[in-house]
C-alpha cells in the first residue's frame, strides 16, 4: 500500500523528494497529476502500489484558487486516506502558492506543521522568519525573478484568520517537541478549525527532532491528521527514518524496463533558471562538449520566432552532439517569464522528439522541467540517482533519462554531473558495454567509485581525553554524513569505540591503512590509526600523551591534503595546554595547520547560522594585536573572507569591517587614530577593486547589523571582538573555518570540554555542521 503521499508544486522539487525515499529502498513513483495518482491506485492492488507517491501539481505559478484546488485534490483523495504520512513539499525560498495550498489542507480538516528550513543550503527559520545564508529573505535579491515580494514572516503566508503557533528553537531542542505540538495544535484550534505550527530550524538535528516528534504522534493530534510541510532537507531525514532494507524498489526498477532503456542517446539540456548559479553550471556543461544556444526573449514570443533555433538544436542532436538551450536575458521580466518558459519548453520538447533519435534530457528549473515533460506526454517517472542535493536523474514512462535540478541549487558542476550519470546509465546498459549483463539493471554512476564526485575529508579526532572521540562518532553516524563527502578519521580506533559506548550508539569502527581502502557505508567509520594512545587513557585529564597524538593527527591530515588524497579537513577540538606539554608550542589549530602546509598567513573564520566572522588577529595579546594590525593585513584578511564566502555560494558578499576602538574612535575621541591609519586605507583599496567592504564600523553596531541580516561577513580585529558575539549567537551550531590553506579546514567552535568528556552528553551538532561545511566548500577529487 502507499505509505507516504507527497505533493510538490514543481517538478524538480518532486524529483528531489522522490529520490530521498527511493535511495532508502522505498518503491517511489513521480506522478504528474492528482488524477494520475488516482489512476495508479485504481489499476493496482494495495500490495503492489508504490510505497511512496509524489504528485507534482505544477501549481507554483498558477492562480491561488487553482493551487488550492489541486492541493485539496491530492490530500482529499482516497490515496491520502490510506497513506500513513502526508507531506507537502514547499520551496526553500518560500516561493509559490504556499499559503493557499496550506489553507486548502486546513479546509480538509488537517492540522499543518510547517518546518521550512533547509540547513544543507543554509536556509533557516528563526523566530518564524525565513533566512538565507544568515540574511532575512526579504532583504536578499533571491526573489528577483518573482512578481511579488518575499515574506518577512512565515505567518503572513497563512492568512490573517489562521490559528498559528510558533515552535521556537528552545521547543524544538527541548526533547519534548511531540508534547509541544500536541498542545499547540489542539490548543490553538478553535471549534472545527484546525491549527498550524511554524517550526524554527537551523540545523539537520532540528529537522530530525520534528520528524521524530511527528512519527511519535503517528502524524495525528486531537483526532486530526497532520500534514508536514517541509523542504527537501526535511524529506531526506523523514525518508531515512521510514526506509527499509527491502529490495522491492530495485526489483521494480528492473521489471519496469530499466534494462531496455537502450544504447546512448543524444542529450539536450534546457537551462530555464534566471540564477547566476545556473549560468555558471551551463558554462561547465559547455566544457563537457555541449553546444549552447543562447536564445533572446524576443525569439520566444511565438513558435514561428524560435523555429530557426529549433532547427539548430535538431541538427546537433541528429548528429549525436549534446546541445543546451537557454534564455540570454540579463534581467528577467516577471510579467513575461511564464510565456518565455512555455515557449522554451515547446522548443525543447520539439527538439527532443526528433526527427532524429529521441533525446535524453537535463532540465534546470522546476517550471521548465514540467512544461517540457507535459509537451512530451510524460505522465510518470521513477527516480534513479542523485548527484547532489536536489539534482536527480529519473526514468520517464517513455524511456527517457531525465536529469532535473532546481535553478538555485547545486555547485558549478551540478549539470555536468547529471550528464555524466546519464552517459554512464546508458553506456553501462548497452549490449556492447563490457560490464553489461543481459537482464541486469543499470548501475548508477553515483555509486561507482570511479565516478564519485564527493570530496574526501580527513576528520581528526582531536584530544583523545576530551569530547573529540564522541563528537567524531556522533557526526559520522549522522544521516547526512556520507551524502556529500567521504570522511576518513585520523585517530584512535579504541578511543572512538569508547566514544560510541559513551553515546550509547552502535558503530562499525574499522581501521584502514590508506584513504583508498575506506568503504563508505552508513554506520561504518573508517580510521587511520597511528597507535599513539594507551588503552587506559583517562577521560577529562590534560596529558602530554593526548596532546602529542592530537598533534600527529593534524600532521597526517595535512600530509594527506598536500598529497591530494583528501580535499578538506574537519577537526575535533584539541587542548592547547596538552599540546604544549607534549613539546609542540603552537597557539592552536590554525597556526599548526599553517605550519604543516607551509603557509605563512591564514585567517580564522567562525560561522553560525546567524553570523559569520573572520579575524585579522587571533591568539595574541590585545596590545600585540593592535600593534600587528596594518592596512595590508586587513586587506588580505578581507580578501580571504570574500573568497570563502564566494566558495559558499554568495557571489557578492556584503562585508562589515570592525573598528579597533569603541564607537570607531568617534572622530578621535577614543584611541590614537588607529582606524584612519590601519583600517580605512584597506577598505578604500578593497572598494576600488569591487569588493563590498564597509567600515570601519563600531563593533557593537556591526554585529547587531549582521545579526539582523545586513552583512554576510564581519571582519573582527582581534580574538574576543569576534568570538564573544559568536558564542552568544550560535556556538552550539558554530563552525571554525581556516581560510587561506591549500585545502579547506573546518572545526567545531568549542573546546575539549574535559568536564563532560566520556559522559555521552556532549552536543554533536557543531561537529555535524563542521563536516557539512567542509564538504560544501571542498572541491571534488577530479577538480582538486
Amino acid at each position: 500500500m502507499t505509505a507516504v503521499l507527497i505533493q510538490a508544486d514543481d517538478f524538480s522539487g518532486a524529483a528531489e523528494v522522490g529520490q530521498c525515499f527511493a535511495a532508502q529502498g522505498l518503491d517511489t513513483r513521480l506522478l504528474l497529476s492528482a488524477a494520475e495518482a488516482g489512476t495508479v491506485a485504481e489499476r493496482t492492488d494495495a500490495a503492489s502500489r508504490p510505497e511512496v507517491m509524489v504528485v507534482d501539481t505544477h501549481s507554483r505559478a498558477v492562480a491561488p484558487e487553482s493551487a488550492a484546488t489541486v492541493s485539496a485534490a491530492v490530500f482529499g483523495s482516497t490515496t491520502a486516506d490510506s497513506a500513513g504520512v502526508l507531506f507537502k513539499k514547499i520551496d526553500s525560498l518560500w516561493r509559490g502558492n504556499i499559503g493557499p495550498e496550506l489553507a486548502a489542507l486546513s479546509a480538509l480538516g488537517h492540522h499543518v506543521v510547517v518546518a521550512g528550513a533547509l540547513p544543507q543550503l543554509n536556509r533557516t527559520v528563526a523566530g518564524g522568519r525565513p533566512f538565507a545564508d544568515g540574511v532575512r529573505l526579504d532583504r536578499t535579491d533571491l526573489w528577483r525573478a518573482e512578481a511579488t515580494a518575499p515574506p518577512a514572516e512565515i505567518a503572513q503566508l497563512l492568512g490573517p484568520g489562521a490559528a498559528v503557533r510558533l515552535a521556537g528553537l528552545s521547543a524544538v531542542r527541548s526533547g519534548g517537541l511531540a508534547d509541544f505540538l500536541t498542545e499547540a495544535l489542539t490548543g490553538a484550534a478553535s471549534g472545527a478549525t484546525p491549527a498550524a505550527v511554524i517550526v524554527d530550524g537551523e540545523t539537520p538535528a532540528d529537522l530530525e527532532a520534528v520528524a521524530d516528534a511527528l512519527l511519535e504522534l503517528d502524524f495525528r493530534a486531537g483526532g486530526r491528521r497532520i500534514v508536514l510541510a517541509g523542504t527537501g532537507g526535511m524529506a531526506l531525514l523523514l525518508a531515512a527514518k521510514l526506509g527499509s532494507n527491502s529490495a522491492r524498489n530495485a526489483q521494480k526498477q528492473e521489471s519496469d524496463g530499466l534494462t531496455s532503456a537502450g544504447a546512448p542517446r543524444p542529450v539536450l539540456a534546457a537551462v530555464g533558471s534566471a540564477s547566476a548559479q545556473a549560468a555558471a553550471q551551463l558554462r561547465n556543461l559547455e566544457a563537457c562538449g555541449f553546444t549552447a544556444l543562447h536564445i533572446a526573449p524576443d525569439e520566444l514570443k511565438r513558435p514561428e520566432d524560435f523555429r530557426p533555433r529549433l532547427g539548430e538544436a535538431q541538427l546537433l542532436l541528429a548528429a549525436g552532439k549534446p546541445a543546451a538551450v537557454t534564455v540570454s536575458a540579463g534581467v528577467v521580466n516577471p510579467q513575461e517569464s511564464g510565456r518565455i518558459v512555455r515557449n522554451l519548453a515547446e522548443l525543447v520538447a520539439a527538439a527532443a522528439a526528433g526527427p532524429g533519435p529521441a533525446a535524453d534530457l537535463i532540465l534546470t528549473g522546476g517550471e521548465t522541467a514540467r512544461e517540457v515533460l507535459d509537451a512530451l506526454g510524460v505522465r510518470s517517472l521513477t527516480p534513479l540517482a542523485s548527484v547532489q542535493h536536489g539534482a536527480v536523474v529519473s526514468l520517464s514512462d517513455d524511456g527517457r533519462l531525465v536529469g532535473t535540478k532546481p535553478g538555485s541549487f547545486g555547485d558549478n558542476d551540478a549539470l555536468a554531473q547529471l550528464y555524466s550519470v546519464i552517459k554512464d546509465l546508458r553506456s553501462s546498459n548497452s549490449p556492447s558495454h563490457p560490464s553489461h549483463t543481459p537482464g541486469a539493471p543499470m548501475t548508477s554512476a553515483v555509486n561507482a567509485t570511479a565516478q564519485d564526485t564527493r570530496p574526501f575529508i580527513a576528520v581528526t579526532m582531536g584530544d583523545g581525553a576530551g569530547v573529540g572521540p564522541e563528537v567524531t562518532v556522533g557526526a559520522l553516524l549522522d544521516g547526512n554524513a556520507y551524502r556529500d563527502c567521504r570522511p576518513v578519521v585520523i585517530g584512535d580506533v579504541h578511543r572512538l569505540q569508547l566514544g560510541a559506548k559513551a553515546l550509547g550508539v552502535e558503530a562499525d569502527i574499522v581501521e584502514v591503512e590508506t584513504v583508498g581502502e575506506a568503504v563508505f557505508d552508513a554506520g561504518r567509520i573508517n580510521v587511520i590509526d597511528p597507535k599513539l594512545l594507551s588503552a587506559d587513557l583517562p577521560w577529562g585529564q590534560e596529558s602530554a600523551e593526548a596532546g602529542n597524538a592530537a598533534y600527529h593527527y593534524i600532521r597526517i591530515a595535512c600530509e594527506l591534503g598536500m598529497a591530494g588524497q583528501v580535499q578538506g579537513i574537519c577537526t575535533a577540538p584539541l587542548n592547547k595546554a596538552a599540546l604544549h606539554k607534549a613539546g609542540h608550542i603552537y597557539p592552536g589549530h590554525t597556526e599548526l595547520l599553517a605550519h604543516f602546509m607551509g603557509i605563512e598567513e591564514v585567517s580564522m573564520m567562525l560561522s553560525t547560522p546567524k553570523v559569520k566572522v573572520i579575524h585579522v588577529t587571533t591568539h595574541i595579546g590585545l596590545i600585540d594585536a593592535i600593534n600587528r594590525i596594518e592596512p595590508g593585513l586587513v586587506e588580505r584578511t578581507v580578501r580571504r573572507g570574500h573568497e570563502a564566502m564566494q566558495r559558499a555560494g554568495i557571489a557578492n558578499p556584503k562585508i562589515g569591517v570592525c573598528a579597533i576602538n569603541p564607537h570607531a574612535g568617534e572622530n578621535g575621541l577614543f584611541g590614537y587614530g588607529e582606524e584612519a591609519e590601519k583600517i580605512t586605507p584597506a577598505v578604500e583599496k578593497l572598494q576600488a577593486d569591487g569588493i563590498d567592504a564597509r567600515g570601519p564600523l563600531p563593533a557593537d553596531t556591526a554585529f547587531f547589523l549582521a545579526g539582523r541580516g545586513d552583512y554576510d561577513l564581519i571582519v573582527a580585529m582581534y580574538h574576543d571582538q569576534g568570538h564573544g558575539p559568536i558564542k552568544v549567537l550560535g556556538i552550539e551550531a558554530g563552525v571554525n573555518i581556516t581560510v587561506g590553506l591549500p585545502v579547506i579546514r573546518t572545526s567545531v567552535d568549542h573546546g575539549t570540554a574535559f568536564d563532560i568528556a566520556g559522559k555521552g552528553i556532549v552536543d554533536v551538532r557543531s561537529m555535524i555542521e563542521a563536516l557539512r561545511q567542509a564538504a560544501e566548500m571542498s572541491p571534488s577529487p577530479a577538480a582538486a
